[in-house]
């Protein structure tokens, strides 16, 4: 997998950071990431999709119900989250290396997270979300435009490798949250 631990760090920005990465890479890293959470789950029943874990840190500012800007997420909502996030930064790279002319708009929409109470919820989500982000990456030219930006807060240009790489780091950055989901659902007594 990538390692996103120059950009977490600071050490470096996403200009020279994704101006590494390829097409390919993209691909292979999408499946390595699919794969990784589908490794971290593998031991997973139902009763750790739907348990309520502690987490202090839990904040939702995008929660339609007041009452859910706090709560521990569920694994089934962490997953939910992800793969829409990760879609989200998918799609619009795709439109990006096409040569359409953007401006940061959402692209989003996420399946609801209290619909997902089963391990095969989850695991069915991770595919379905690995076959769109692959054939996200199809929808790209054989020579994308890979200098076409739109321009966020800061002056970041953002381009068609670092936007789809936007959404990867953001999934990678609810990995120990995952693991953590799982540990503490494991350890409840009943």
């Amino acid at each position: 997998m990538i390692d996103f631990s120059p950009i977490v760090e600071q050490k470096m920005n996403w200009t020279r950071f994704a101006a590494q990465f390829s097409k390919q890479d993209l691909i292979n890293q999408t499946n390595q990431l699919t794969d990784h959470i589908l490794e971290l789950i593998a031991d997973a029943t139902d009763a750790d999709v739907v348990f309520d874990p502690e987490d202090p840190d839990a904040y939702d500012p995008y929660a339609e119900n007041p009452d859910d800007l706090t709560i521990g997420w569920s694994l089934g909502h962490i997953i939910v989250h992800l793969t829409a996030s990760n879609e989200e930064s998918a799609f619009l790279a795709a439109e990006l290396a096409r040569g359409v002319e953007i401006e940061y708009r959402r692209s989003r929409w996420e399946v609801p997270w209290q619909e997902v109470t089963t391990i095969e919820q989850c695991r069915q989500r991770l595919e379905e979300s690995r076959r769109m982000l692959l054939a996200s990456l199809e929808m790209w030219p054989d020579t994308p435009h890979s200098k076409n930006y739109y321009t966020i807060s800061k002056g970041l240009k953002i381009t068609p490798v670092m936007r789809f790489l936007l959404g990867q780091n953001h999934a990678v950055s609810h990995l120990e949250q995952i693991a953590d989901v799982i540990r503490q659902s494991k350890h409840v007594v009943i």
